[in-house]
Formats: structure tokens, sequence, C-alpha cells
């Protein structure tokens, strides 16, 4: 029984509970004293979605007293046992269970299992942002306030709290050991690099590079060139849509380089030996779960597209031509369809004011079938909120803070429903072409006039009905949508 549970993700079927459970801890307690396991080994059974593997992580974390502990020491206890591996729907199964192992030795701390699992979501996310090889500005201690409002059952954590969380996770990163073997692997928590993504999902850079790394250190190792040149950029909105102060909104001329997840700034005349500077890093940009579209009701440049990033920064990009803003448009959105790692779960309606979900910057390792119906689900269940939110309007009367939450939360469904409707479309097309380079893929896009109508309006079968949505943000050609969906556009970006 024992060694199926080592090499089986099945559930046991065979022998009574109780031999079950006795198998779970014998397993349990060799993975925690290490006998014939290397810490390499321990979270792949804890990781399993069976009942087996789950047994064992309970009979695991029995091993280990949080009692007194804040959750961020508890954690670090947690973290020097083991090595944290594996993809992100694993990681977080082992986070479950630490979550609810933290609460039962706590049980007065926090009001629920769901509230301690976020937080530890959200201080696992705090470590890679404020210690990882991310580019641009670090998450500040008012912005991981913020982005946990409401999220504690429903409530607010105490403010006192998360800014000592937030300097704990500052002044000492969150680590996990690594034995060796690992360490040659070259494991990295953050994921930034494409190296791991695979052969089969590697995509060769455009000119005949066949995806040759850029020739600069100071670049993450292993990341693909899929596209460069010459656009103008503005900043039009800081962090959470706020609009950016009119001094910082100039357009400057940059040479950029979108290489694996990132949309490097480079000034000056370009030269391919040249290395980025500090201030070239700090102008560069994360372009998981971003969308880019064209700026159809911007009219004071032409050939202008939009970039909304994960935590809704705005900027507007200006290319030579239609042709390149359509190329630069294609591009962005394929990279950020093909490596935006699945989002942590969080409930938008149980909320007692708004927040949007925590969005990983990690590569997802999931093959291009399963990130498809990853995206395919989010967008279902996001259509499914969308259209309960829109049955319940608020009254007409209604106004100030209820009024501003339904607003937000309409807005960002909506958002979210378009651009994870375009990166289904896009793997969809992808799939359907055969081509791992993106330039000839564009090409084949292009010339389907169907394809060139379904990114104007990204369409998906609903579970409930099948039937063709249209996706005014990412239109090609400025095809006219709803007029909801136009008014909504209008103020978030003008």
């Amino acid at each position: 029984i024992e060694r199926l549970g080592l090499g089986s993700s099945d559930t046991l079927t065979n022998g009574s509970h109780r031999a079950d459970v006795a198998a779970a801890r014998r397993l349990a307690k060799r993975l925690f004293n290490l006998d014939g396991f290397r810490k390499s080994d321990v979270a792949r059974h804890l990781s399993k979605n069976n009942d087996f593997s789950r047994m064992v992580a309970e009979e695991y974390l029995s091993f280990f007293n949080f009692t007194g502990l804040s959750i961020d020491q508890a954690l670090r206890t947690f973290l020097r046992q083991f090595a944290l591996m594996g993809e992100t729907q694993e990681r977080e199964r082992v986070l479950s269970h630490f979550s609810k192992r933290y609460l039962k030795c706590n049980p007065k701390v926090m009001p629920s299992e769901d509230a301690v699992h976020t937080l530890t979501c959200a201080l696992m996310l705090l470590n890679t942002d404020l210690h990882g090889q991310n580019i641009g500005k670090k998450m500040s201690s008012t912005q991981f306030i913020g982005n946990l409002e409401g999220l504690n059952a429903g409530q607010d954590y105490h403010k006192d709290l998360l800014k000592a969380l937030y300097n704990s996770i500052k002044n000492q990163k969150l680590q996990w050991t690594l034995d060796e073997e690992e360490l040659r692997k070259s494991f990295s928590e953050l994921g930034d690099s494409l190296c791991d993504s695979g052969a089969a999902r590697a995509v060769k850079a455009e000119g005949g590079g066949a995806g040759k790394p850029l020739a600069d250190e100071t670049q993450p190792s292993g990341s693909l060139l899929y596209k460069n040149g010459f656009l103008v950029r503005k900043v039009h909105a800081d962090p959470d849509g706020k609009r950016t102060p009119r001094g910082k909104r100039g357009w400057k001329t940059f040479y950029v380089i979108l290489k694996g997840l990132i949309l490097y700034l480079q000034k000056g005349e370009y030269r391919a030996d040249k290395q980025l500077s500090e201030e070239d890093l700090k102008n560069a940009v994360s372009v998981h779960h971003s969308l880019a579209m064209k700026a159809s009701d911007y009219s004071k440049r032409p050939n202008v597209f939009y970039l909304r990033t994960a935590d809704w920064r705005v900027y507007l990009f200006q290319a030579p031509n239609a042709e390149q803003m359509q190329s630069w448009i294609t591009r962005i959105n394929t990279v950020a369809a093909m490596f935006s790692a699945p989002p942590f779960p969080a409930a938008i309606g149980s909320q007692k004011k708004f927040s949007r979900p925590l969005l990983p910057g990690t590569v997802s390792k999931l093959t291009e079938e399963e990130q498809i119906r990853s995206h395919e689900a989010r967008f279902r269940a996001l259509s499914t909120e969308l259209a309960e939110l829109r049955s319940y309007p608020p009254d007409r009367k209604v106004k100030g803070r209820e009024l501003d939450e339904y607003r937000l939360r309409d807005e960002y469904l909506e958002f979210e429903k378009t651009r994870y409707g375009t990166y289904v479309m896009l793997l969809r097309a992808k799939i359907r072409s055969g081509e791992e380079d993106l330039s000839v893929f564009e090409s084949q896009l292009l010339e389907d006039s169907r394809l060139q109508r379904a990114h104007s309006s990204p369409t998906l079968q609903d579970s409930s009905q099948a039937s063709q949505i249209s996706q005014a943000s990412s239109a090609r050609d400025g095809a006219t949508s709803s007029k909801r969906q136009a008014v909504s556009l209008h103020e978030v970006f003008i």
C-alpha cells in the first residue's frame, strides 16, 4: 500500500481506511525525517490531487507545531524543511495544507482557513515581487495592504499585522532549502526564464534567430527574443489605473525588445552588443497577464495601441505604421497567452470591498493544451460572474461607495473576460496553424479573414449558450461593439 502511495496518483481503493491512514503516517514520517528521501522529493508527495496524498500531507504537517508563531514565522519554519517545487497548482495545494495546519494551531488568529491561505499566497507573491528578478517598481506596503482589502472572510486584515508582515518579508526573504542536485538544476521560484517551458512550446525568434537568447547577462538567461523595434511610449496610468501625473506622461522613443515576458525599453541608439542600463531596466515592463489592444479611441497620433499590465498600469505605444502596430499587439498577446500562469483563486462576490485577485509573475508550466483549457475555464467563470453581477444591478437611487464597487467589479470582469477570450483565440489559432515561428503564425492570422474578425471579437462557447461575444478592447479593425463596452473602455482609457 505504501509503495502504491509513492508511485501512483490514483486514489487508493483497496484495504481499509485505517490501513490507508497507517501507510500515509509511515510515509509522512519518512518524508519529515528524510529517511530515504531528499528535500526535493517531499513536495511531490504532498501536492497530488488525491485522497492518499491529502492524508500524507495532513500527517506530515502534524509534525509541525505553529502554536504562538506569526504566520510569516510559521511559513519560514515550514519552508526550511523541504523544497517547495512543482507547478503553480501543486505548490498552492501544499500551501493550502500549511494554512489548514496553521489555523488548527492558532484557531483564534484568523476566522477561516481561506483567510489564512489568502494571506499565505499573498506573502509568497510579495516575496517574489520584493526579492525576485522582477523588473520595475517593487510593491509598496500601501499596495500590499490595498491588495488584501476585504479578503479576511469579507473583512479587512489588521493593518498593523500587514505592515509587520510586509516589513518582515522585505527585511528577510522567504527561503527554502534545495539539495545540491536541485541547485544544479537551477530551480527558481520566479521561473522568469523560459528554459523550463519545454521544447514543444519554444517559439522561434523572428528574423530566423531560432529563439537564440540575447547576449546580455543583465536579462533572464534562456528567455527568447520574440520581437524588437522602435516604439514611442507614453505612460498613461500608474498601478491600479490611477492617472499618471501630467509631468510624467510625455512621449519618449525607445528601442523595444520583447524577450520572454519582459518588454525591455532601451534608450539611445541601438547596438546588438549594447547592454541595458539601470534606467533601461527600470523602464522595462512585464507583460504577464497583460493585454495589448488597438487604441481606436485615441486620435492625437496614428498607429497607437494600449498595453494594460497585470497591476493595471496603462501604457500607450506608437508604432511606425499600422502593420507594425498590429504585429506588436499580436506578439505581446500571444506571448502573454502562452506563458501567463493560472491565477490564485479569489472570491469576487464575497468581499466587503472589491479587490482584484493577485496574479503570479511566474511562467506557466502547463502544456499548450492545458494552458488553453485553463484560459477557457477562467473565461467561463468570468462570464458567469459578469452575468450574475449584471442580473442584479444597483438601484438607480444608489450612489457613493456601493455604486463605485459595482462599477469596479463590472469593469474588472468585462476586461478579464476580454483578455482570456483573446488568449484562447490566439492559442487555438496557433495550434491550428501548426507553426512555432510567430512570424509565420502572424502572417497566417492576417490572411485568415475569419480569424481577423475573431481577433476583433474573441469568441468562446459559453457553458450555457453558444453566442459570439464582442470584445472591443482587442479590436484589430476598429469594429464597433456594444455601447456598454465602448463606454467602459472610454472610462478606463480616456
